[in-house]
């Protein structure tokens, strides 16, 4: 095979895949988003979200600011996938799912589905905690409140904002997020 045309094949390579990667987290976020509330009431509205580069530059204040934004939530879970460590915001996510929860015996059925996905030994997505932190929401799954995942949630939610959160911010995924909005506005369809 002829040199020149295996490092022009080698270059069309690179360059499709730095094509494709600044696509991908745009079609990341929109499968994302195709469950979630505010996509449901944008797609039935039959219209495209757009994120605007203030929008996505208010992440930068804090946690609390990218998890209160659903496209901020969508967008660090995907930079936590890329780090292995994704549980800890579906833990999170799920004990605030948690304390909406009405009915006594659906607070029961999902304090224990959590329990069992993410607090027990060897759980399929185990999150970091101690064993005083486990040892007390097991105490806490005989009669559960709303608050019995608040100390573990708490402890997850630090853990994100000292770690992985500073990182969010600084990598080239949550850049690449600002100068696409910036240049044109990212417009998301839900």
């Amino acid at each position: 095979m002829d040199i020149a045309r295996v490092h022009h094949d080698n270059t069309l390579t690179i360059l499709e895949k730095q094509r494709i990667k600044h696509k991908t987290w745009r079609s990341i976020l929109q499968h994302r988003l195709k469950s979630s509330s505010l996509a449901q009431e944008s797609a039935s509205k039959k219209r495209f979200c757009r994120l605007s580069i203030e929008e996505i530059k208010q992440w930068e204040l804090s946690l609390e600011r990218l998890l209160s934004h659903t496209y901020g939530q969508a967008a660090f879970k995907i930079f936590l996938q890329s780090e292995f460590c994704e549980e800890n915001i579906e833990f999170w996510l799920a004990c605030e799912e948690f304390r909406k929860i009405k009915s006594p015996a659906k607070l029961a059925s999902k304090a224990s589905r959590i329990y069992e996905e993410f607090i027990r030994s060897e759980s399929p997505k185990e999150i970091n905690l101690d064993y005083h932190t486990k040892d007390s929401i097991t105490q806490n799954l005989q009669q559960p409140t709303y608050s019995c995942f608040a100390g573990a949630q708490n402890k997850i939610y630090c853990l994100m904002e000292n770690s992985s959160y500073p990182r969010f911010i600084q990598s080239e995924f949550y850049k690449d997020l600002c100068k696409v909005a910036a240049r044109k506005g990212t417009y998301l369809k839900a």
